[in-house]
C-alpha cells in the first residue's frame, strides 16, 4: 500500500506547478509541470478517489492544476477547440461518448456462483466524461502554448533533459531490481516477475511498468539526436550525441526488445532523412495503426509469421507476442457484441468465468482497451484525436512556404506516430503522448494559416521536399 509521503506528494505537486508558473515561461512551466510529475508522481493505484469523480492520479491532477493555472493566466481563450472541424467532432465523441456508453450498459452482469458486475449508471456516466476532459487537457493547452519551433525545440530538450535525470535511478534499479518505487513510496506498482529480463532487471522506477521506462528512454534518445541535428555548434552538437549515445545504453539495459526495435528503426530517419519525408512517414504509420481494428477484424494480420520472426530472436518474447494476439482476438470477439459504444468499466470489457466470474482475458493493447470499453466511437474518437495532428501535418506540409517546417517538427511526428504504433500491443499512453499530438495540432493549424496568407499575398513558392 502507499505510504503517506506518497499521498503528500500528490497534494504538493499543484504548490510545485505554482512555483513553476511563477519562475518559467508558460511553456516551459507547462512542459515541466505535466513531464515531472508522469515520472515522478508515485503511480497507481495511489489516487484520492471522492464520489461522482474520476480518481485524482498523478495524471489527472497536474492537468487540472495546468488548466486552472493558465485559465488564470490567460483566461477561458487559452483551452480553445481545434480549428478543424473534425477534430472538434472527435472531442465531442471523445467526451460524451463514454456517457452513452453507460446509458447502454445499465444491465448488471451476472454469474451463478459470485457476485457479478454492476450495471453503469448516471454517476458513472459523470465519472467518465469528466476523466475523458483531464486527459485532454495537455492536447488542448498543448495546441496554444507549444505550437511554435521553439516550443519544439523547447521540448525535445525537456525529454532529454528528463531522460539523464532518470536515468541514475534506471541504472540503480538494473544493478538492485527494481525498488526505487518500494523506498520512496511504500510498494511495488507492478508484478516483479515481468521485471527479470535476460538475467537481469529491467527498470521500472515510478512508472507503471518496465515497458513505460523503455519507450521513455528510447524518446529521449530520438530527441538527443534531432537536436543534434538541429544544433549548429560543434561543442553542443558534441553534447548531444554523446548524451544519445550514453542514454542509448541506458535503453538497452531497460531490456525491452520492442523499444530497442523502435530507436533502429527511428535513429536513421532522424539522422538521415528530410523533414518532408519524415513527415510522409509518419502519416502512412498513422493510417496503417488506425485501420488495425479493421485488418485484424478481417484477419489480415499476418499474427503467425509475426509470432514465427518474434521467435528467431527471443523464444520467451515469440511467447509473449502469441499470447497477446490470442487475447486480442478473444476480446475483440467479445468487443462486437457491443459495437458501437462498448461494454464500459468495471471490467465488463472482460471474458469471465460463468461461476466464479473470474476474469479470463488479459488486455495488454491500448487499442483493444478503448474498443471494449468505449467501442467504435471511443476508438475514433481517442486514435483520431491522436492521429489526427499527423494528417493535417501532412497535408499543409505539401504547400507551406519554404522554411516554414519547424526543424523538429519531423523528430516529433515520428516520435508520436511511434508512439500510437505502440499503442497496439501496449498501453504506453501518456501525458507526453497527448502533448507531442497538441503540439503538432498546433503547427498544423499555424502552417495552414501562414500558407493561406501567403496566397492572398500572391506570393509564389515551391512545395516543401
Amino acid at each position: 500500500m502507499p505510504n503517506s509521503f506518497a499521498y503528500f506528494m500528490l497534494l504538493l505537486w499543484p504548490i510545485i506547478m505554482i512555483g513553476l508558473f511563477r519562475k518559467m515561461s508558460a511553456k516551459r512551466a507547462f512542459i515541466w509541470s505535466l513531464l515531472g510529475a508522469y515520472l515522478f508522481l508515485p503511480p497507481p493505484p495511489t489516487a484520492f478517489d471522492f464520489p461522482l469523480l474520476p480518481p485524482f492520479n498523478k495524471t489527472s491532477i497536474p492537468s487540472l492544476m495546468a488548466f486552472l493555472i493558465c485559465l488564470t493566466m490567460y483566461g477561458t481563450r487559452i483551452l480553445t477547440l481545434p480549428k478543424s472541424k473534425v477534430g472538434r467532432v472527435l472531442i465531442m465523441m471523445f467526451v460524451f461518448g463514454p456517457i452513452v456508453t453507460a446509458l447502454t450498459n445499465s444491465e448488471p452482469i451476472v454469474f451463478s456462483g459470485a457476485e457479478g458486475l454492476p450495471g453503469l449508471r448516471i454517476t458513472d456516466a459523470v465519472a467518465l466524461a469528466i476523466n475523458q476532459t483531464l486527459l485532454l487537457v495537455p492536447f488542448l493547452l498543448a495546441r496554444q502554448l507549444l505550437a511554435t519551433p521553439e516550443a519544439h525545440k523547447e521540448l525535445l530538450m525537456a525529454l532529454l533533459i528528463g531522460g539523464l535525470i532518470y536515468s541514475i535511478p534506471m541504472l540503480i534499479e538494473v544493478r538492485l531490481s527494481p525498488q526505487v518505487n518500494v523506498w520512496v513510496y511504500g510498494y511495488f506498482q507492478h508484478l516483479f516477475s515481468q521485471t527479470i529480463r535476460f538475467g537481469g532487471y529491467r527498470p521500472v522506477v515510478f512508472l507503471n511498468h518496465g515497458l513505460w521506462v523503455a519507450f521513455f528512454a528510447m524518446t529521449t534518445v530520438i530527441s538527443a539526436l534531432a537536436l543534434w541535428r538541429m544544433e549548429k555548434l560543434d561543442n553542443r552538437r558534441m553534447s548531444y550525441l554523446l548524451a544519445a549515445c550514453y542514454l542509448a545504453i541506458v535503453l538497452v539495459l531497460c531490456k525491452s526488445m520492442g523499444a530497442i526495435i523502435f530507436l533502429v528503426l527511428l535513429a536513421p530517419l532522424v539522422i538521415f532523412t528530410t523533414r518532408r519525408i519524415q513527415i510522409n512517414i509518419a502519416f502512412i504509420l498513422i493510417i496503417l495503426a488506425l485501420a488495425y481494428p479493421t485488418l485484424k477484424g478481417m484477419n489480415l494480420i499476418p499474427a503467425d509469421a509475426l509470432v514465427a520472426q518474434a521467435e528467431k530472436i527471443d523464444k520467451e518474447r515469440a511467447g509473449s507476442l502469441a499470447f497477446r494476439f490470442y487475447n486480442e482476438d478473444l476480446l475483440l470477439e467479445r468487443a462486437y457484441e457491443k459495437p458501437l459504444f462498448g461494454w464500459g468499466s468495471w471490467g465488463r470489457n472482460h471474458l469471465h468465468d460463468p461461476v466464479s466470474g473470474t476474469i479470463q482475458t488479459v488486455t495488454d493493447g491500448r487499442w483493444i482497451i478503448v474498443f471494449g470499453i468505449f467501442g467504435w466511437v471511443g476508438f475514433i474518437a481517442e486514435f483520431g484525436l491522436l492521429g489526427l495532428p499527423l494528417i493535417l501535418l501532412w497535408w499543409a506540409a505539401r504547400t507551406a512556404p519554404p522554411g516554414w517546417l519547424s526543424p523538429a517538427i519531423g523528430s516529433l511526428a515520428l516520435i508520436l506516430v511511434i508512439n500510437i504504433v505502440d499503442l497496439l500491443p501496449n498501453a504506453t499512453l501518456t501525458p507526453i503522448t497527448w502533448i507531442i499530438s497538441g503540439a503538432l495540432l498546433g503547427y498544423a493549424e499555424l502552417v495552414k494559416e501562414t500558407s493561406a496568407k501567403v496566397k492572398e499575398m500572391g506570393v509564389r513558392w515551391r512545395p516543401i521536399m
